[in-house]
């Protein structure tokens, strides 16, 4: 469910009071949106500012009524900015938060209609492909208690196998047979709903495909075009069941799995996981820079590279894609692309495709206080990872705040020296600095602490970072 945004000063919750099912359960407001991504992404404050109303004003479209609806047109985001600043992790994050079909795709993955390879359109048909699977799941989710019910019922039918009736029985016979199985089958089904049979093996029929090929067909390209071999091919080649052994607690996951499938109206789900697409769906297109430039004469990658921006011209500027799901208008998605644009800049890109992203925002180069913050701010902080990783081994290990500090320190020196990869730096250094740690920790650390100071990070790192050609190839 939606709610109206909140009025500025009437108690906006802070960072730690967005609880996580809140965040599942309604479209956040733009501070809510900030404040979500601050404890995964430091700094890049404007750029976290132009997602979030991007993101809410997806949910103040479907607000409007009549015509205006059709007529407002998604504000398309082009991030500008080195490698390791934090475009991806926003990307990651916000597809947490979109409460809607999100997917990210490498536009290096593309080459143009005529050439080897993806074409543009197969990130709608994955967007479609993820948007059915989601809204299937969820459907799947609200029939669970009557399809675990089904379930146990077919797992008594196993284990107490209906008789079939004698034609020389008495009526007065079968009716007393009747009633002790009815009798044993209430107990078996106490039995099986407290988990006393659970490790029981039965033997069942589970659904299987008839028609391997069918997908091998798939990657080669058929499925790329929208076609769903299934849909072709399975009636002429039904699914013939296989038989399985397993025990019940296993058989129980997946009968119940079939009966929630049967008793969801996929038509229905398919429609809806549509029109999420079209309405509310979100493409995170990342290096596309990679496609820009190259306008040189002759032949060669450049004119692959052109052709991908035409090729995703008319995707951007609204189109209709025929997927597997039937066809897909792309007018209302919203586009975001990134890339660091180190050769070439976002003015390289074909104009028609620049006029498609009207927002640009350009992140800014990481210094040494904003790795400090990432190492121990964010939720998903390296030294809370590291100390997670020790703690698996029964070892507590501390960082000094000026062991931390000097991490920081030669991680930015580094980037400045050699070449600047961003946060991705912090990754190198402190597994160099922990290495020694880590290998040995199982068999030879015998205390059950260990302190990093600043001289244990110098004493690691030293000699590497004086030696550029060292630092080139270690860190």
């Amino acid at each position: 469910m939606t709610e109206e945004p909140k009025k500025k000063g009437r108690g906006r919750p802070k960072k730690s009071e967005v609880p996580a099912e809140i965040v599942k359960d309604r479209q956040l407001t733009p501070s809510e949106i900030v404040e979500e991504l601050d404890k995964y992404v430091i700094g890049q404050d404007f750029a976290k500012k132009s997602v979030a109303i991007a993101l809410r004003n997806r949910w103040r479209r479907q607000q409007v009524k009549d015509f205006m609806r059709d007529e407002i047109m998604p504000n398309n985001i082009i991030m500008i900015g080195p490698t390791g600043v934090g475009k991806t992790e926003i990307a990651r994050r916000l597809s947490k938060l979109a409460n809607a079909p999100f997917i990210k795709v490498e536009a290096s993955k593309f080459t143009e209609v005529g050439y080897v390879g993806r074409d543009v359109e197969s990130m709608i048909r994955e967007l479609t492909d993820l948007s059915v699977t989601i809204v299937k799941t969820q459907k799947m989710e609200e029939v669970q208690i009557k399809a675990a019910e089904n379930a146990d019922e077919r797992i008594l039918d196993i284990i107490l196998p209906k008789k079939k009736k004698q034609s020389d029985e008495s009526e007065n016979g079968d009716e007393v047979h009747e009633e002790e199985k009815s009798s044993t089958r209430d107990k078996l089904r106490v039995q099986l709903k407290n988990g006393e049979l659970d490790k029981r093996v039965i033997e069942l029929d589970v659904s299987g495909d008839n028609y391997p090929m069918l997908q091998v067909l798939g990657p080669l390209g058929l499925d790329e075009m929208g076609v769903n071999l299934n849909d072709l091919f399975g009636n002429m080649m039904p699914k013939k069941p296989k038989k399985r052994k397993m025990d019940i607690e296993e058989a129980r996951k997946v009968l119940t799995q079939e009966e929630s499938a049967k008793l969801i109206d996929m038509d229905a789900a398919v429609r809806e996981a549509v029109v999420k697409v079209e309405e509310s769906g979100i493409v995170f297109i990342d290096e596309i820079d990679k496609v820009a430039g190259g306008h040189s004469k002759g032949m060669g990658p450049d004119v692959s590279r052109e052709g991908v921006q035409r090729d995703l011209l008319p995707i951007v500027e609204g189109s209709t894609v025929i997927t597997k799901y039937g066809p897909v208008r792309t007018d209302h998605i919203l586009f975001i692309a990134s890339g660091a644009f180190h050769t070439s800049k976002p003015s390289d890109l074909i104009p028609e495709l620049q006029g498609r992203f009207p927002i640009r925002v350009e992140l800014a180069n990481l210094g040494e206080d904003d790795f400090i913050k990432i190492l121990t701010q964010p939720e998903n902080a390296l030294i809370k990872q590291y100390k997670a990783l020790f703690e698996s081994e029964g070892v507590k290990i501390e960082f000094t705040e000026d062991s931390i500090r000097e991490i920081a320190r030669i991680a930015a020196q580094v980037n400045e020296q050699v070449e600047n990869i961003g946060a991705r730096r912090l990754h190198t250094i402190l597994t160099t600095v922990l290495e020694e740690l880590l290998f040995e920790m199982p068999d030879k650390i015998e205390s059950k602490k260990v302190n990093i100071d600043k001289a244990y990070v110098n004493e690691k790192l030293n000699s590497i970072v004086k030696n550029r050609d060292l630092s080139r190839y270690i860190l």
